[in-house]
């Protein structure tokens, strides 16, 4: 990979605290317009992938370029052309809305004007409120528009909808899918399968500090588990290792539902059936599916995206204070 191979190339990036490699021989590059995902679960390094990158924390080895820029020898230039939104941010408490973007904005020789950002960001009504009065959600559509203020064009975000409800996460979506739009290329972490499924172009998934998958989400469907997913609600009394049917690949429980991976679903369904009527056990809930991108993840991973491998690092939870 060169520069010219995308708009953010890292190749063979490597980052250890003490006895522990927090990212191992991390390469990928992204074309300019996409939303690329970062995916991996507590601890496996995208954290600190994305903060060398960004140049808040020096690689121990590999090289990165942002916009043909080496970001290790000019880490100040890629801090003045790209916008970042981190998982935690404290603000001046007192500072309104439309003050707070505007202090930021003049951080900058060329910024997008705070009466621009508001509307965007479905702050109007909060727009003269203090920080410290917005809620949760309003506090992380603040934080988002603050990565847009100096009007990049690649733009990382770090958990984005964190927080926010089901309408506002949508409105979110549809908010990053516009700056592809625009032409901005955008780096996304998220522990929301289903957003990374409805905004990722490409993504990689990462486990222990490496890259296990990448592609696009559709691919990695395609290439870990091609069948057919059949859920139901947990028979009474019953145990899912018990469960012996044909063409079975996984199963599953998970809060009282089981979750069945099959390659061939007509096959299965009807071993399931009969295995229900040998115990006289009703198939309550019972419905099929396509496998998603979170199934692809448990498939790779053995875990659910929410759950921490056990292994902390350092740079997890990082904040933005202004």
């Amino acid at each position: 990979m060169t520069p010219a191979d995308g708009v953010v190339v890292v190749r063979g990036l490597k980052k250890r605290y003490g006895a522990l490699t927090a990212v191992d021989d991390v390469s990928f590059a992204i074309p300019e317009g996409q939303v690329f995902g970062l995916l991996g679960p507590n601890g496996a390094g995208k954290t600190s992938t994305l903060e060398m990158i960004e140049g808040l924390r020096v690689p121990d080895a590999g090289e990165i370029f942002v916009q043909g820029i080496d970001a290790r020898r000019h880490p100040a230039k890629i801090k003045a052309i790209i916008g970042v939104q981190l998982q935690n941010s404290s603000y001046f408490d007192l500072l309104t809305v439309r003050e707070t973007l505007g202090l930021f904005g003049s951080l900058f020789p060329v910024h997008l004007p705070e009466h621009a950002l508001i509307p965007r960001f479905e702050l109007a009504e909060k727009a003269d409120t203090r920080v410290k009065d917005l809620s949760g959600g309003q506090r992380q559509r603040l934080s988002v528009a603050l990565a847009l203020v100096n009007d990049p064009r690649v733009v990382f975000l770090d958990e984005p909808s964190a927080g926010l409800d089901p309408q506002a996460r949508r409105i979110l979506w549809e908010t990053i899918a516009s700056f592809r739009e625009e032409g901005r290329t955008v780096v996304l972490t998220t522990h929301y399968m289903d957003e990374a499924e409805f905004l990722s172009d490409d993504l990689v998934i990462m486990d222990h500090g490496r890259i296990i998958a990448h592609g696009t989400p559709r691919e990695l469907v395609r290439r870990y588990l091609p069948g057919a997913v059949i859920e139901l609600d947990r028979p009474a009394g019953q145990r899912i290792g018990d469960l012996k049917l044909e063409a079975l690949r996984r199963a599953e429980e998970r809060e009282n539902l089981w979750t069945l991976e099959s390659d061939r679903l007509e096959d299965t369904l009807v071993d399931l059936v009969q295995w229900s009527r040998e115990r006289s056990v009703p198939l309550e809930g019972l419905r099929t599916r396509g496998a998603t991108l979170e199934d692809v993840f448990l498939e790779l991973t053995g875990r659910s995206l929410r759950e921490d491998n056990g292994e902390a690092r350092p740079s997890e939870g990082r904040e933005r204070r202004g």
